[in-house]
């Protein structure tokens, strides 16, 4: 089975990572899908979203990673042939957002299941958000970022 794991991923995070890894054991092809969060605003471009997971994420055969911006997820799951929506939980509130989510997407198409991976405790803490804030001061972002991301925060932030 095809699945989809949609974000933001601004920037990609270890925890990101590592849920990727992790669906990428449970499905035959997993399709990473950078999008626009129109709530947010983008410190990367979305293709530069998309270079730095595809380089994070190179050794896993089964992943791609694309560009897919200002559309609901469901149309993008329907438009690559993917059954499943993978997402990610840190803690309740995370799962209790998921949860809404995941029952709009229900109603939007009853054919198309998501499943919410929790996250790892060691990544659990790790938002795009804190990092970026963490990046901004000139925080240590060891443990939280692949080196790729670590080194293209610190010359964004420059």
């Amino acid at each position: 089975m095809n699945a989809i794991f949609p974000g933001s991923f601004d920037p990609v995070t270890n925890g990101h990572i590592d849920l990727i890894k992790r669906a990428s054991k449970v499905f035959e092809k997993l399709t990473v899908l950078v999008m626009t969060n129109t709530n947010k605003h983008g410190l990367f471009t979305p293709t530069e979203r998309a270079k730095l997971l595809a380089d994070a994420v190179v050794d896993l055969k089964n992943v791609k990673v694309l560009v897919f911006e200002a559309d609901l997820t469901v149309r993008a799951a329907q438009k690559l042939g993917a059954g499943v929506i993978v997402r990610g939980a840190r803690n309740g509130s995370d799962f209790e957002s998921e949860r809404s989510i995941a029952d709009m997407n229900y109603h939007l198409d009853a054919e198309l299941e998501t499943v919410v991976l929790p996250a790892v405790g060691e990544y659990s803490f790790i938002s795009s958000t804190l990092v970026r804030e963490v990046a901004h001061f000139g925080g240590n972002l060891q443990g939280l970022v692949p080196q790729n991301v670590a080194r293209a925060l610190k010359e964004k932030m420059c």
